[in-house]
């Protein structure tokens, strides 16, 4: 499995050159089905040869079969356990197959936050399988799949020019949608967004014709109170500008908290209180 994550821009123009990129050649048209054992090596890899069940009835991946742009595919994941089953859903893990870096996200999930559902927006290289694991509180692993038709997503223009990339980096907005009119115990959903580049290392530079280092959002955590809802580790394929929409058990206690690094060391904070309503 290939990372680009840590690779300077001269080894990343190399690797596309021999047209290396998570055991397939980079697709930019006509891409080829993936390789068969691309998975295989990721559970190795990912998770430790760890026994994977089926997910059906526990997560669910909801993806267009083909995406209109492959620098921004909608994904959605559902998670949740059988009524009676007093296991929680800890960690989801968000796999891409054919895409350089395969892992796009995983998810941690807070212990009393009980989140099921989960969007947001990714870069898809190739035609590819993409995975959807779900981790029970036990360590039970449960695994879906869906195939997407998508070619170049993490060597596609960025939308922020290198030398303007600055301007915005870091500004969060927190939506909310609330369940009932009331602030309190209630299923809510709340959307996070923020501005960064979300630069993938491969990428090249329009005026330089450089290719323009990886420089992404590394961590994210969103907490209401002092409690945990979500913890997520992203690399290069978490789209530019994350966006991530999730539904939640509000305790009430409030506000939302974002705290974010990304690659450079960088940390963007905010606090959003909670609304008693939503639209």
């Amino acid at each position: 499995m290939i990372d680009f994550s840590g690779f300077t821009s001269a080894v990343a123009a190399a690797l596309i050159g021999l047209g290396l990129a998570g055991g397939t050649a980079f697709a930019q048209s006509g891409a080829p089905a993936p390789a068969a054992d691309t998975w295989s090596g990721l559970v190795t890899d990912v998770f430790d040869d760890r026994p994977m069940l089926d997910g059906a009835g526990i997560i669910s991946l909801e993806a267009p079969v083909r995406a209109e742009d492959a620098a921004i595919v909608p994904m959605t994941l559902k998670a949740a356990l059988p009524a009676g089953d007093a296991r929680s859903i800890r960690k989801i893990t968000l796999v891409i197959d054919e895409n350089p870096a395969p892992v796009a996200a995983v998810f941690e999930l807070g212990e009393t936050a009980r989140v099921e559902t989960i969007e947001t927006r990714v870069r898809v290289n190739s035609y590819t399988k993409v995975h959807a694991v779900a981790e029970a509180s036990d360590g039970a692993l449960y695994m879906v799949e869906t195939f997407v038709k998508a070619s170049g997503g993490c060597s596609a223009p960025a939308g922020k020019d290198p030398a303007t990339a600055f301007n915005n980096l870091g500004q969060m907005k927190v939506k909310q949608f609330a369940g009932t009119n009331a602030v309190g115990t209630a299923r809510r959903e709340a959307q996070v967004m923020i501005r960064h580049p979300q630069f993938s290392g491969l990428q090249m530079d329009q005026v330089t014709r450089h290719y323009i280092p990886a420089w992404f959002i590394d961590e994210l955590t969103v907490k209401e109170g002092d409690a945990l809802l979500m913890k997520v580790t992203g690399g290069i394929s978490l789209s530019e500008d994350p966006n991530i929409r999730f539904s939640y058990m509000s305790t009430g206690a409030g506000p939302i908290a974002v705290h974010a690094t990304d690659t450079e060391g960088k940390v963007f904070e905010g606090s959003f209180p909670l609304e008693n309503s939503g639209t």
